[in-house]
């Protein structure tokens, strides 16, 4: 059976494509979906990907993952700079996250420089667009199977030898 990765999208990412397309490109939400599935089925991970503007919903989901998923990769929109809540459930979950935005979050106006994710989060990608997706998915599959950049440099050097 394929480990499962629960795929968040929060508030306004349902307006992807119309949305200051500008900013967050022509794209649509359901194009990062294809996106995600692809990259998923490449690396032989099961993808639930969902999005809701309910703060409540997300914390739902969050606090249901450990029954079903090894990980979550999430992108709150607005909810990563003020939700105490979401950041609780994330926390209480016990699941490795990966924050994504497609924008970057640092780049824009101050109050979006503070995110109640990050601290309970493994990694976070932002600015690369629709690309950051299939990047957490990537770093998540490393982390729930254990070959993280970590581990890798570890095996590497322990074939050496010291020579002196």
């Amino acid at each position: 059976m394929a480990i499962s990765i629960l795929i968040l999208n929060g508030p306004n990412l349902n307006m992807l494509g119309k949305r200051e397309p500008g900013l967050y490109g022509t794209g649509t939400l359901a194009d990062i979906e294809a996106l995600c599935a692809a990259k998923g089925k490449g690396l032989g991970l099961r993808i639930d990907f969902r999005q809701t503007n309910i703060e409540g919903v997300l914390v739902d989901w969050i606090q249901q993952a450990p029954d079903s998923a090894a990980g979550i990769v999430l992108n709150a929109g607005a909810y990563t700079h003020t939700s105490i809540a979401i950041h609780d459930a994330l926390r209480a979950s016990g699941l490795p996250v990966i924050e994504v935005h497609l924008s970057n979050i640092f780049a824009r106006e101050r109050f979006r420089h503070h995110s109640f994710v990050s601290p309970v989060a493994k990694g976070v990608i932002a600015g690369l667009g629709p690309t950051g997706y299939a990047l957490a998915i990537e770093a998540l599959a490393g982390l729930v199977s254990g070959d993280t950049p970590a581990k890798k440099q570890k095996d590497m050097g322990a074939g050496r030898r010291k020579v002196s």
